[in-house]
């Protein structure tokens, strides 16, 4: 990898794992939809013109109902739900749990038979499942059922987003789908946070959204995309394990949050399981769609 390459994946596993920080800071003060909305808007008036002066926005449009199926089961329901589960849940617990996006999206993909569950797929989803038992079984009580239950729709549609960028939109530009996913989002949010919309803005909270919007949105989208004429995107795809890390890292020692037994047994094992089960075979040539 040259140097920019590794600048650019370094910058990745920054830009994706400080989100669970910055949402935490800000469901402290904001309402979750409140945030979404913020995070989307923000997003899409910095990519917009982006889109619009290299005319990639327009013909995005032509498919407008499978980019809004998108932006429901990759934006609107997870950003959404997983600001509520960080109304109860540690940043750090929940960048972990979504870790186990891949396993999720390897039991999708052969269950529609697209690719083979061969021995090492099964053990890799054997073992980060177990990771992930670790992490509920130890470190989530009873009371937070509600808040475990959006973080697995939430992974679930973070599994389901590249599958239908792979089977309905491979042939628009990326950066035109993203820019329509965050203003479509934006549009879905908008009655909604104009009802929760608070009458003060504390600033934590407030330049927690911005940077969600900025930084984590489309800094991140920009800089992914750059980071694929890179390096490719099977190599992109490997941030996946380092963004669980870096927000480990963060919520443990900028948020104060305990670093638990289910942290300790359970992180490694999801990323093991993870590197297992999406490994790909000598025969299987095809590389994942960009997310």
């Amino acid at each position: 990898m040259s140097k920019r390459g590794w600048v650019l994946f370094l910058a990745m596993g920054v830009i994706w794992g400080v989100p669970y920080a910055m949402i935490r800071v800000a469901v402290g003060d904001f309402d979750p939809v409140v945030v979404a909305f913020g995070r989307t808007a923000l997003g899409a008036l910095v990519l917009l013109p982006i889109a619009l002066y290299t005319k990639v926005f327009l013909p995005v449009l032509r498919q407008w109902k499978w980019v809004l199926v998108y932006t429901v089961v990759e934006i609107t329901g997870p950003w959404l739900l997983i600001g509520k589960a960080e109304t109860t849940l540690t940043s750090s617990t929940v960048g972990l749990l979504i870790a186990a996006v891949p396993l999720i999206a390897v039991v999708v993909v052969t269950r529609l038979g697209h690719e083979r569950l061969d021995a090492r797929r099964i053990t890799g989803l054997m073992i980060g499942f177990a990771g992930v038992a670790a992490l509920v079984g130890l470190d989530i009580d009873v009371s937070d059922l509600g808040a475990l239950a959006a973080i697995a729709v939430s992974a679930v549609g973070y599994a389901f987003g590249p599958i239908i960028i792979d089977r309905k939109l491979t042939e628009l530009p990326p950066i035109g789908v993203v820019t329509a996913s965050l203003v479509f989002a934006a549009v879905i949010y908008l009655p909604f946070a104009l009802w929760r919309m608070p009458s003060h803005f504390p600033a934590d909270a407030t330049w927690s959204v911005v940077g969600l919007g900025l930084l984590c949105t489309a800094l991140a989208f920009v800089v992914f995309f750059a980071l694929i004429g890179e390096v490719g995107p099977a190599r992109a795809t490997v941030i996946t394990y380092i963004n669980p890390a870096v927000a480990l890292l963060i919520g443990v020692t900028m948020l104060g949050e305990p670093l638990t037994a289910g942290m300790a047994i359970g992180f490694p094992l999801v990323i093991l399981g993870s590197i297992l089960g999406t490994a790909r075979s000598r025969q299987e040539t095809r590389e994942p769609a960009p997310a």
